[in-house]
């Protein structure tokens, strides 16, 4: 049975609340009237195969500086109206820091909806010299990653690196085979220039995988537009994570890791800080693992099955009654806070879009990605919904 999750305001009544752009003038903010459906069968599953020798550098540092673009380029994207769940894996390959017996290659996540983890990790990763088996690595995200099975999820590999593409011991071909019998489409980033990709057989893996062939300058740093509404929306960043509320063992770990990959965010650029919480604002970032607000989102009964000890200790002496109102003041804060930033996001992206359109726009890891993305989920169904 298909399940959804309907996210609406948890009370239909009006409440004040200070605004992200002026804390000394608070705002009357109704009960929101939008709702959002989240399909939990209907998925987008994104596999991030980087290549972490040591001539890969630049990658890493594309990669992180445009992950949350990435993420929001997929947050619209709705198929029959829902939007779908996003799930992103992470592996690392061709580092001789790895072991030999599994072909230079670690999975460093599974596919998750834990983006603050993708983060971590991500800025966790070192080069090292090493060997590049694509075959290998398109192999092993093929079989070990739970891939979804809906005939309207769509599932991805981006596989990134500089060496031949037909390394090491596992055809290519017989991998990229193996992932198309599941829907799981090849697309390759080729770090180099057009011509050497294609001798590289780089632009043949993704001709066999029906994805898309890409050439990058790893080592050029992304360049951002900066627009009039990043200081506006990255001001929300703060008011918004006082709206999460651990539970559970990890919940206060992990809400320290929220604010640690705000800060990781942050170190990139303030561009990049301000598409982190762009993101912030979307259905797809999700913490039912860690935050009550998101947990009862999921399961009306979660207060109640919660032990005392799993609780904040801000939390723990208070009734049912009164944890129930709490958490109901901070999904409205939350609401209130994600719909300001979603209108200043629709601005600021106008202004994005009409400034690139006067320079031609870079080709980097994120551009790639993001405009594969888009054109893939066109021909499967999805609508585009800025």
């Amino acid at each position: 049975m298909k399940k959804s999750f309907l996210i609406t305001a948890l009370l239909a009544t009006s409440f004040t609340f200070a605004s992200c752009n002026n804390t000394n003038k608070p705002t009357e903010i109704a009960s929101a009237k939008t709702t959002t459906v989240v399909d939990e069968d209907t998925k987008i599953q994104v596999a991030l195969l980087l290549d972490t020798s040591n001539s890969m550098d630049g990658l890493i540092e594309q990669a992180k500086s445009r992950l949350w673009n990435i993420v929001n380029t997929l947050t619209t994207l709705k198929y029959s109206g829902k939007t779908p769940t996003i799930e992103i894996s992470l592996y690392e390959y061709g580092n001789d820091g790895l072991s030999s017996q599994s072909n230079y290659i670690r999975q460093v996540t599974a596919l998750t909806t834990d983006l603050d983890l993708i983060s971590e990790k991500l800025f966790s990763l070192r080069t090292n010299g090493g060997s590049e088996y694509c075959g290998a690595v398109i192999q092993d995200a093929t079989k070990q990653l739970k891939w979804g099975t809906a005939s309207n999820t769509m599932k991805l590999i981006y596989i990134s690196g500089n060496e031949a593409f037909n390394q090491g011991g596992i055809n290519y071909k017989e991998a990229i085979s193996d992932a198309l019998k599941n829907n799981i489409y090849i697309n390759t980033i080729y770090c180099g220039n057009q011509s050497e990709g294609i001798s590289l057989l780089w632009k043949d893996g993704a001709d066999v995988g029906k994805g898309k062939y890409f050439n990058i300058d790893s080592n050029q740093a992304v360049q951002y537009i900066v627009t009039p509404f990043d200081d506006k929306i990255s001001k929300c960043n703060e008011k918004i994570n006082a709206t999460y509320i651990s539970y559970g063992r990890e919940g206060e770990m992990k809400k320290m890791n929220q604010a640690a990959q705000d800060k990781n965010a942050e170190s990139v650029s303030y561009a990049n800080m301000t598409e982190r919480v762009v993101s912030k604002s979307k259905g797809a970032y999700r913490n039912d693992s860690w935050d009550l607000v998101d947990k009862v989102k999921e399961d009306k009964n979660a207060i109640a099955n919660l032990k005392k000890d799993e609780l904040p200790k801000e939390l723990q002496g208070k009734s049912k009654a009164e944890i129930e109102a709490y958490v109901i003041q901070k999904a409205k804060e939350r609401e209130a806070i994600q719909k300001e930033i979603s209108d200043l996001a629709k601005k600021r992206q106008e202004y994005i879009d009409a400034e690139a359109k006067k320079n031609k726009s870079q080709d980097d890891l994120g551009n790639a990605i993001s405009s594969s993305i888009l054109t893939l989920a066109k021909s499967k169904g999805y609508t585009i919904e800025k």
